[in-house]
């Protein structure tokens, strides 16, 4: 009987995809690496650092641990900065009668998420008030596939994995969910990974499946 879901925050709930790109790809660009698409889809649930040495590498570029952190911290403040265009409605209807519908059936719900802009996230959004918990990048030392994440979230809500549900829209995610021993759920591009437990294709399906 699952009595909880978290959820991983970017590409789940909302999405700011196109904010964390433009960040991103202004310092690869005064790095004088490539960046598109295709190299931004590898970062997806993976942690600033980690996002960083991924770019590093695919430009065969290398800096000092100093020159790191100047970047990831450029990165961060262009990335800060877009997200104060945030507003409420960039959450979607569905999203939100979904969320509402699952904590009237007393479920209790968490966030799930790498990133350290988390809580500025849901408070420009108005989703802070749907969930119990939120396990971030603040509280964690290892990204996902690293399932810490999860289980820091299920501690907070002090309850067992076994009894948790993770709905994730990528990969490193599932395999996070899968390794903390959660009923892992895919959406979005993790709907087609076959390690995933249960599929859906909106979140609204989650009023069925549970």
């Amino acid at each position: 009987m699952i009595q909880a879901i978290i959820f991983d925050l970017d590409g789940v709930l909302l999405s700011t995809d196109e904010l964390h790109y433009a960040a991103w790809k202004s310092v690869a660009d005064e790095l004088g690496i490539p960046f598109d698409r295709q190299v931004n889809n590898r970062l997806r649930g993976v942690s600033r650092m980690a996002s960083l040495e991924i770019i590093l590498e695919h430009g065969g570029v290398v800096l000092s641990p100093e020159e790191k952190e100047a970047v990831a911290t450029r990165k961060n403040d262009r990335y800060r900065s877009s997200l104060m265009t945030l507003t409420p409605d960039v959450v979607t209807p569905e999203v939100r009668n979904t969320l509402a519908a699952l904590k009237q059936r007393g479920l209790k719900m968490a966030i799930g998420s790498s990133s350290k802009n988390t809580k500025l996230i849901l408070e420009r959004t108005d989703l802070k008030r749907y969930f119990d918990a939120v396990s971030d990048g603040t509280n964690i030392t290892r990204s996902k596939p690293d399932p810490e994440v999860f289980l820091k979230g299920a501690a907070f809500l002090g309850l067992s994995p076994s009894v948790c549900a993770v709905v994730e829209d990528a990969v490193a995610g599932i395999d996070a969910a899968n390794a903390g021993g959660f009923l892992s759920i895919g959406i979005g591009d993790a709907a087609g990974y076959a390690r995933a437990d249960k599929k859906i294709a909106s979140l609204s399906e989650l009023l069925t499946i549970l």
